[in-house]
């Protein structure tokens, strides 16, 4: 193998991995955006009759 073609391969690999943290760091803000969604609606339903009842006069 020639230093050339160990080059590229090593900048690939490096590359990939670089793509994989990014993608696990997006994922990983993705899950704390849905936990903190999650705790919103746990929250709300402590409180079941929020929001249940909309009261119209016309």
């Amino acid at each position: 193998m020639d230093i050339a073609s160990l080059s590229t391969a090593l900048s690939t690999t490096q590359l990939q991995n670089d793509v994989g943290v990014l993608m696990l760091g997006k994922q990983l803000d993705t899950v704390e955006v849905m936990g903190d969604s999650m705790i919103k609606m746990m929250e709300q339903s402590v409180n079941p009759h929020l929001g249940a009842n909309i009261d119209i006069s016309i």
